[in-house]
């Protein structure tokens, strides 16, 4: 019997931590099986940030490092300099990268850092407990937004994609989701191209995946996926913000 669906080599076979249906275990192995499809999982470093996969290096099968909070772009930036030969990701939620690491990860794409950054957005701080994110939505609640995220009081959400977008060092930014199994397609599709971006030496290259999170948003796993696509996709509407050609597409 031939073998169908099996796990990517470069996902460790070590049980997540994450909430039942967080989708954080889809986009670990979205990563993996580009890692294994490129075969670069042999000199991929890989940097994990703090959050909710803080302790992504135990799931991914390539060399990782632990940076700060916020500051991963930043680790990553030193690793790819000092290593040219190596391919190097970030992996970061929207409470770490579009908050305490704004800086970073604005400085990293304008600067053009062959580096491809994995950013998961899902609307909140999942780790600690929930409080409103830099991209909470307008009336979304959280604990330290009880009565939903008001704009006179709090801003609005930022759009990551479409800001990075408008800096001439990142040539490859896109939104995907992975609230079915088409748009699952999709964002493994972008995912491979981000780093195919960095292998070919183009530039800056980002990720931005629209994921749930069942239980700060204090919905089930089926009902969380639904708001996703009736609340986060309308306001950050997926596709692509900035593209670049690869050399075999020339």
């Amino acid at each position: 019997m031939s073998i169908v669906f099996e796990r990517p080599h470069a996902l460790i076979d070590k049980p997540l931590h994450y909430c039942p249906g967080c989708t954080h275990g889809i986009v670990h192995r979205l990563v993996a099986e580009v890692m294994d499809e490129l075969g670069i999982e042999g000199k991929t470093v890989g940097i994990a940030s703090v959050g909710c996969t803080y302790n992504s290096y135990e799931y991914f099968n390539c060399d990782m490092i632990q940076a700060a909070h916020g500051r991963a772009p930043a680790v990553a930036t030193g690793v790819r300099r000092s290593l040219p030969d190596k391919t190097v990701f970030t992996y970061q939620g929207d409470g770490d990268l579009a908050a305490i690491g704004t800086a970073e990860i604005v400085h990293a794409a304008t600067r053009g850092e062959k580096i491809t950054t994995i950013f998961v957005n899902n609307a909140i701080y999942g780790m600690t407990s929930g409080q409103m994110a830099p991209t909470t939505l307008i009336g979304q609640v959280a604990t330290t937004a009880p009565f939903g995220r008001k704009p006179e009081l709090h801003g609005y959400p930022i759009r990551v994609s479409e800001m990075l977008s408008t800096l001439e060092g990142a040539v490859y930014v896109e939104r995907v989701a992975v609230n079915n199994v088409a748009n699952i397609k999709k964002a493994k599709a972008a995912i491979k191209k981000a780093f195919q971006v960095q292998l070919a030496g183009l530039g800056f290259s980002l990720v931005e995946v629209l994921s749930t999170c069942p239980t700060n948003w204090g919905l089930n796993p089926p009902k969380a996926l639904e708001w996703l696509e009736e609340n986060m996709i309308p306001h950050y509407p997926l596709g692509n913000f900035k593209d670049v050609q690869l050399p075999d597409q020339k």
